[in-house]
Formats: structure tokens, C-alpha cells, sequence
């Protein structure tokens, strides 16, 4: 495995497992699997109903709780619910995670972060992050963090690299973590050429190719799947190194254009809506 340091000094791996749209069922399982394959990154949220889930997939693995980097959100109707994060841990089955995000700028987002803050100061979660805070969001937060996150979780791949949003997150040493990291899926970008040669070069599936392209960007992906053969290849992706030259024809393909257009009126439902958490 390779690992980032982040800001505070914490390491993180590359690369693991996203559990977005992941009954809980398919969630116990792919998380089970992925770790027993060697990945030590788990991704969750509550707004995905799958963290109990996720927490017996972790234990069912066999991994000790300080071997795997763990990763959940607060959703907006929890900011303000002063027993987020202990609920969140008591779900998952664990003292502390590993990074907390607050997940989307919407409703009283600043209480949010300041959850986070407080949980960082009692150790009940070692890093934290900001996810989907882009343009006047995060210059907003700049004002008024305490903590400066070490993390942001956005979308990103190679037709949509985040040129500008990396500018601010340079300035503090926040990484980045990408979600739709092959595109949504997206058979352009999945079909280009370029992936395709580099594929046969390397030995890799187009897809391996965009996975490994993150990494060297310095970006953390999280590929979820419920297919055992698919996180496998996911993973499968540190034993190759794509050249400078490579780097710069992926750079190319920018074209700054993102799958997912959040609306403000989204933000507002987004404040609204209430997760219906997996029972016990």
C-alpha cells in the first residue's frame, strides 16, 4: 500500500473502498472482502443508512480496529444534533474514526464543523473534512475554521481535475479524496484511447489506469462495488507507475466539465431530509 501524510501528520492510504449507494447488506460484504484483500480504507456516511454495516464488515474481517483507516460524514439535519458523533461511533461500533467529514454545505453547516473541531479535540476522530465545499463554501470556511480540515471529498477525475479548487487546498495542505473517480460510469471517458494504450502497456483495464492516475495526482479514490472481482482490480493498482510524459496526455483530456450539478434548492432538501439509520 502507499500512503499521503495529511496536514496533522496522519498517514492515509491511496487507495480503498467507497460504500455510496451500498445496501447495508452489500456494504457488510464488499467491506469484509476488500479488507481481507489487503485494502485498509473504509469509507461510509450517514447519509448512505449503511455504518452499522460497514462496522461488521470491519470486524468481521479480522483486522485490528488500528489497521484500517476509517472515514465517515455527518449529514446536514445531524450539524446540530449535539449527539452526532457519538450516535455515528455507536453505529459503527467504534471509539474514534479515523477522518469525519461534514458532508454537504447546507443548513447550519458552520455548527457542523464545529462538531468536527470538538471531536478532533477529544480524539474521537483523528482527521476531518469538509465534502462538496467548493467556490464561495470554502472560502467562507477559510474565515472561520479553528482546525483547517485535513481532507475534501469531491468529485474529480481526468475530464474534471479540479484545477482551481487545488489552488486553495495547496495553500493548507488539505488533500483530496475523489468521488466518481471513473466518471459516473461515463463511457467517454472510460472509452478514450489514451486509457486503452496505456491499458495494454501496463497490463491494466482502462479503469486501473484512471485509479492509478489519481493517485499520482496525489488524490485518494475510493471506488465502490459490490462485485468481489471489481474491487480486486480496484485495488490492484499500485504495481505500475504511469511516466511524466503519460501524466501530461491525461492532463490534456481536462475539460473541466463535472457529471453531478448540485442546486441551492437541493441544499435546502438536503437540511431537510432525515437518514433512516440501520437498526440494531
Amino acid at each position: 500500500m502507499e500512503y499521503i501524510t495529511l496536514n496533522n501528520g496522519i498517514n492515509c492510504p491511496v487507495v480503498g473502498i467507497g460504500t455510496f449507494m451500498l445496501s447495508p447488506a452489500d456494504a457488510e460484504n464488499s467491506v469484509r472482502e476488500a479488507l481481507k484483500m489487503g485494502c485498509s480504507l473504509v469509507d461510509t456516511a450517514n447519509a448512505y443508512v449503511n455504518e452499522r454495516a460497514v462496522g461488521r464488515g470491519i470486524r468481521e474481517s479480522g483486522l485490528s480496529r488500528g489497521q484500517v483507516f476509517l472515514s465517515t460524514k455527518l449529514w446536514p439535519s445531524e450539524y446540530e444534533n449535539p449527539n452526532a458523533v457519538d450516535e455515528t461511533l455507536e453505529r459503527l461500533g467504534v471509539d474514534y474514526v479515523d477522518l469525519l467529514y461534514i458532508h454537504q454545505p447546507a443548513g447550519n453547516w458552520l455548527a457542523g464543523y464545529r462538531q468536527l473541531e470538538k471531536a478532533y479535540r477529544e480524539g474521537k476522530a483523528k482527521s476531518i473534512g469538509i465534502s462538496n465545499f467548493e467556490g464561495k463554501y470554502i472560502a467562507e470556511l477559510e474565515s472561520k475554521w479553528e482546525i483547517a480540515p485535513q481532507f475534501i471529498q469531491v468529485e474529480a477525475h481526468p475530464y474534471f481535475t479540479q484545477t482551481g479548487l487545488r489552488r486553495t487546498l495547496d495553500q493548507y495542505g488539505i488533500r483530496l479524496m475523489s468521488w466518481y473517480p471513473l466518471g459516473h460510469g461515463d463511457k467517454s471517458l472510460m472509452s478514450e484511447p489514451l486509457f486503452a494504450e496505456l491499458g495494454r502497456k501496463y497490463g491494466k483495464s482502462p479503469a486501473q489506469v484512471i485509479l492509478r492516475w489519481h493517485t499520482q495526482m496525489g488524490f485518494v479514490v475510493i471506488p465502490g462495488s459490490r462485485n468481489v472481482d471489481h474491487i480486486r482490480d480496484n485495488l490492484d493498482i499500485l504495481d505500475f507507475t504511469l511516466t511524466g510524459e503519460e501524466m501530461a496526455r491525461i492532463a490534456a483530456l481536462d475539460k473541466g466539465e463535472r457529471y453531478y450539478h448540485r442546486t441551492d434548492e437541493q441544499l435546502v432538501q438536503f437540511a431537510l431530509w432525515k437518514p433512516e439509520f440501520e437498526k440494531r
